[in-house]
């Protein structure tokens, strides 16, 4: 029975699925199923042939399978490795090369025979790479081809590099790279313009032959691709759904990932369910978007025909459901983002005492806040409530070059104007032009520039903030130690980003906190920001009353929106107030036209975050609520 249930509810899926609860877990089990593999060969003599995948995806995997050798004597020299792909062209020794990833991720740390390890030259001739490619598949083929092949996914759901167009039966070969492929790796190479447009890699074909393939997938970023992959037909647009044709694949993910597969994001289609309040809120709105009608007007055939005839029976009427459920959705609505004075707040998200309250806004880039909140930010400060703004992060690598040069020359002018001697700012000035000119990309810039481009964007953090309504002593710039490495890659989370964290807090004793909940931004800065205020209130939570009466509110905006559902105060805007959080986003410079890091929405910021405010106001209005220009959204976090 359990295992017709199962089939029930995993009847949109045409392959298997497994799905863990967070990416560690789910890394941990399969480096013990390579472990094991390898194991088992080494038993009986044998070598045990791996396909390899790099990027973000196997990192940890490769942690696991080091820690094994290292303390449980797991042994590599009988394994033969021979990864998926390179760049074209990619000097060894590059930082993104993935010979350099290999080397720094697992090989350097157990003890594998050089020799056994094949990854594709990235130095050929152009000539050459025909001869080579095929060459690799016949190493492949005679040592009986692949035991396990390990994959992640591409947004454009490619494996390996098999872009979309790439043909089933494809071999070892070079290919051109998909316009989304380069993007999502610009950052490691300080931009898309110094991303390869082409590179080596295995094909569906070759992947196909391995006896077992595990693809893996964290976050939430790629859940749309894994529906596509795991629910969606097979097509060329997306490779991955070639996979639905092996009796050997398993797709391994952590919950995120696995968020929008039916049976995840909308049960009732293929179970009976519990009914709880939050998926009654998000199935009834689901169907309300479905169907195209307000919620006050959902029948019960539309309940029926939906799936959802478990819920009428059980909590029905439906009438009764729908008033519910309208009622809950119009209690998020507040003008009063501090709570509403001398008001019944039973049914409103925030208190109304105290009515004068102290509030933190956190910001972990210089401009998250007036991005993702800069109307209720605005509307905080005009109603009287104790605002203070806490920029987290420099955000110091995210200036152009440029920029630096012409601060550095306002600045020389402007001491050359009242008599100052240049000649120290000059030999710098003129230092920091020689690196720029020689700088490769994503090297790390001299203090000297880090110190400059830290500037920039706390001048432009202090006017955004200014313009919002802030004193100068409530504007608080952190500069957590864990960002300050001058590089892409961040520092691990360390005792004095908590302690810095803390400091604060207690100086403030806030009754209300906002924090970045935008946790699918692709930096990995707002969620590793977050869990740091998290660490920061569970430790003061001992030995401080106050926090026991400080609620946190979350905020999106920069790169995602929460979900209707999902929403516990709509903060809506009136054209003026979406007009003065642009001018607010605005006072960021540095970040307008293009920023340096602009992930894959080519949008500007401040278009970015008024055409979400405008679709969360569409949303309501379409579900029956009252019509609003803008609305900026915040779930409370539950402690």
């Amino acid at each position: 029975m359990a295992r017709l249930n199962l089939l029930e509810e995993t009847r949109y899926e045409k392959l298997p699925v497994s799905v863990y609860k967070s990416q560690q877990e789910a890394s941990i089990a399969v480096a013990g199923r390579i472990a094991a593999l390898i194991k088992k060969k080494s038993e009986k003599g044998e070598k045990t042939v791996l396909g390899l995948a790099t990027g973000v995806t196997p990192i940890r995997v490769y942690a696991e399978l080091i820690r094994m050798h290292k303390e449980e004597g797991l042994s590599f020299k009988n394994v033969i490795t021979f990864n998926l792909d390179e760049y074209y062209p990619m000097q060894p020794t590059a930082v993104q090369s993935y010979v350099t990833f290999m080397n720094e991720n697992l090989f350097n740390h157990i003890d594998i025979d050089r020799n056994n390890v094949h990854i594709p030259d990235g130095t050929l001739k152009q000539e050459d790479v025909a001869a080579f490619c095929l060459n690799y598949e016949r190493q492949i083929t005679a040592l009986g081809g692949l035991d396990l092949q390990i994959l992640g996914i591409g947004r454009t759901g490619h494996i390996g590099f098999n872009e979309p167009g790439s043909a089933p039966n494809s071999g070892t070969r070079l290919v051109t790279l998909d316009d989304l492929t380069r993007s999502d790796a610009s950052r490691d190479f300080g931009g898309k313009q110094n991303v390869p447009t082409k590179a080596i890699t295995m094909g569906i074909g070759t992947i196909f032959k391995a006896r077992e393939i595990i693809l893996m997938a964290w976050s939430g970023k790629k859940a749309p691709i894994i529906k596509k992959a795991v629910e969606g037909e097979i097509s060329g647009e997306v490779p991955a759904t070639y996979l639905q044709l092996s009796d050997h694949v398993d797709f391994v993910l952590d919950e995120a990932a696995a968020s929008e597969l039916t049976r995840f994001d909308t049960p009732w289609l293929v179970k009976d369910c519990v009914w709880e309040n939050n998926l009654k809120k998000k199935a009834v709105i689901w169907l309300a978007t479905t169907v195209k009608k307000p919620i006050l007007k959902l029948t019960e055939e539309d309940y029926n025909n939906h799936g959802m005839a478990q819920l009428a029976v059980e909590q029905g009427p439906v009438y009764n459901i729908n008033i519910d459920i309208f009622n809950q959705v119009q209690h998020t609505i507040t003008g009063w983002p501090g709570g509403k004075p001398n008001a019944d707040d039973s049914q409103r998200p925030e208190r109304a005492l105290p009515a004068k309250k102290r509030s933190i806004i956190f910001s972990p880039h210089p401009d998250d806040d007036v991005i993702s909140m800069g109307g209720t930010f605005i509307r905080l400060v005009d109603q009287g409530h104790d605002v203070h703004v806490a920029y987290q992060t420099s955000g110091n690598t995210a200036v152009w070059d440029d920029d630096v040069l012409r601060y550095m020359e306002f600045t020389i002018d402007f001491n050359g104007s009242i008599g100052e001697d240049n000649t120290h700012l000059k030999n710098i000035y003129n230092e920091m032009r020689t690196f720029i000119a020689k700088k490769q990309p994503n090297q790390i810039d001299t203090q000297e520039i880090r110190d400059v481009k830290g500037f920039i964007r706390k001048t432009e953090a202090i006017a955004g903030a200014r313009y919002a309504g802030l004193h100068d002593d409530h504007i608080h710039f952190m500069a957590l130690p864990f960002y300050e490495t001058g590089k892409i890659k961040k520092n691990s989370v360390g005792e004095e980003d908590v302690l810095i964290t803390m400091e604060l807090l207690q100086k403030v004793k806030p009754q209300q906190i906002f924090a970045a909940g935008d946790f699918a931004d692709p930096h990995g800065t707002h969620l590793v920001c977050f869990n740091i205020i998290l660490a920061a209130l569970n430790r003061l939570r001992a030995t401080e009353d106050w926090v026991n009466d400080c609620w946190l509110w979350m905020y999106r905006g920069a790169w995602f929106e929460f979900e209707t559902w999902e929403i516990e105060m709509a903060v809506p805007l009136s054209p003026q107030e979406v007009l003065r959080k642009r001018a607010a986003i605005f006072k960021h410079q540095s970040q307008k036209d293009t920023p340096v890091f602009p992930g894959d929405d080519v949008r500007e910021f401040w278009v970015r975050a008024e055409d979400r405010n405008r679709e969360t106001a569409k949303c309501y209005d379409q579900l029956g609520l009252a019509e609003y220009a803008a609305m900026e959204a915040f779930v409370r976090y539950k402690f």
